[in-house]
């Protein structure tokens, strides 16, 4: 039974792989796994799981001086019924 094989029709990838190929002395094969492998860290340490998570980090770092137990309702400004004092 022979290998899983990736084909790629691209002729700027067929190109750089094989420039780097010569240059480095490593086969287009390993060229290609050893690019997908650094791809995949980049992307696992620098970018968040999800938008919701930029959204949690902007709100943690406008809380950032803000007293514990702080509010933003501004109930002082309000009185009983809703009304501005």
């Amino acid at each position: 039974m022979s290998e899983p094989q990736l084909s790629i029709r691209s002729a700027k990838a067929r190109t750089l792989a094989r420039s780097l190929s010569r240059r480095t002395g490593l086969s287009m094969n390993r060229l290609v796994e050893q690019a997908l492998e650094r791809y995949d860290r980049e992307l696992r340490a620098g970018a968040p799981a999800a938008a919701i998570d930029i959204v949690w980090d902007l709100a943690a770092a406008g809380r950032i001086g803000v007293a514990a137990g702080a509010s933003s309702a501004h109930d002082d400004l309000y009185d009983d019924h809703g009304l501005p004092r």
